[in-house]
């Protein structure tokens, strides 16, 4: 089964983990992709990491909100996105007031790609019951919009035990930030499609993805709602031709926004990978800004 192809657009992952995570990186890698056309530009989150595990490969990784307000300060067009933010590990209260104010200062530039979470021992790490992440996505993204949207709440978040009598939390965004909800699962393709304005996938085929996308849009056929695949193109290690083949049949089957995070682990090497990509995106006819 195909989609209609609708325009799509690019974001490219920072340099946020690893090696070559660093403030100066940071700001390069989101200048140079701001002037390179891109769409957005992406952090991931990990709190901590414990050894051993194959993914993710660096247990050194800047604080996404943090690196958020950083690359704001450096970047005047460029959309900066989660992929993602594990809302079931903070505090709802904690992510609507630093969310809000990356927003405002960015001028509206924020994309909040959110899911449940999947690494356990995170989870006990933080003291924050693993079997509980679904209904605390669940309740954290209705406490975000309340926060957004509402003055002088009094509600009842039961999973949190937070308890609202007349709460203000200022300041509120000055638009609604948009919601990109992750993970695979039916529970979380219907979170997309009842309280997301689009799904961010990870690392899932063209073929994997038909499924997912034909339940999607069975719920949201509105060519607003996003459908956003994060991969591990690097043009610098995989075939040129089989990049562009694959962006090909990723827009046959309804992607509409891709995300490129390059494996180089030194910052002149991620940024020549950037500037390759860019190149790639242009020849397969992907949106980029000018």
């Amino acid at each position: 089964m195909t989609q209609t192809p609708q325009e799509m657009t690019a974001g490219m992952h920072l340099p946020q983990a690893g090696p070559a995570a660093s403030g100066g990186s940071l700001t390069a890698a989101a200048v140079l992709s701001e002037e390179l056309g891109f769409a957005d530009v992406w952090v991931s989150d990990h709190l901590v990491v414990p050894t051993g595990v194959p993914y993710p490969p660096s247990a050194y990784v800047l604080e996404p909100l943090t690196a958020m307000t950083w690359v704001a300060a450096a970047t005047t067009r460029v959309h900066i996105g989660t992929t993602v933010l594990v809302m079931p590990m903070r505090n709802p209260i904690v992510v609507a007031k630093s969310i809000a104010t990356i927003d405002l200062l960015s001028e509206g530039r924020v994309i909040l790609g959110t899911a449940a979470g999947w690494l356990r021992a995170e989870f006990d790490a933080l003291g924050v019951p693993f079997e509980e992440r679904g209904a605390r996505t669940n309740e954290a993204i209705e406490m975000l919009r309340t926060m957004w949207t509402e003055d002088h709440i009094t509600a009842e978040f039961p999973v949190h035990g937070a308890s609202f009598e007349s709460i203000r939390c200022k300041p509120q965004p000055s638009r609604h930030i948009p919601l990109w909800i992750g993970g695979h699962a039916r529970v979380a393709l219907d979170r997309a499609t009842s309280v997301g304005d689009g799904w961010h996938g990870g690392f899932v085929s063209p073929q994997d993805s038909i499924p997912m996308i034909a339940h999607l849009r069975a719920a949201r056929p509105e060519p607003e709602f996003a459908i956003s695949m994060r991969t591990r193109w690097d043009p610098l290690e995989d075939d040129r031709s089989l990049i562009l083949d694959e962006i090909e049949q990723y827009r046959a089957v309804g992607v509409n926004h891709v995300v490129a995070e390059p494996r180089q682990r030194t910052v002149s090497a991620y940024l020549e990978s950037i500037e390759a990509m860019a190149e790639i995106l242009v020849e397969a006819g992907v949106s980029m800004a000018t």
